[in-house]
């Protein structure tokens, strides 16, 4: 692998940088922020969201997953490949 290529004034440049940014003030948080954020995280959330405590909603969603997971045993079952000889691929020698 090669060495990499050092630029010549570069490791000047890079201390000129760090120089800048320890100059440059802290940031600090707006006030009450820590005091938001404690609130925020110890109220008790809901186990359902807003939607889920409407019941329309609730039957809607029980009847949705009624009618996905069927297990089909209301349907005919299904045709065997050589049950219908007209509808069934024929391949003939020639």
């Amino acid at each position: 692998m090669p060495d990499p290529v050092v630029r010549p004034g570069s490791e000047e440049e890079w201390e000129a940088l760090m120089h800048q940014l320890r100059q440059q003030p802290k940031v600090q948080p707006r006030p009450f922020f820590y005091a938001r954020v404690r609130a925020r995280l110890t109220t008790p959330r809901p186990w359902l969201p807003g939607w889920g405590r409407v019941p329309a909603y609730l039957a809607l969603l029980g009847l949705l997953m009624l009618a996905v997971s069927g297990d089909d045993a209301l349907l005919p079952p299904a045709a065997a490949a050589g049950h219908y000889p007209s509808q069934a691929p024929q391949f003939l020698p020639h």
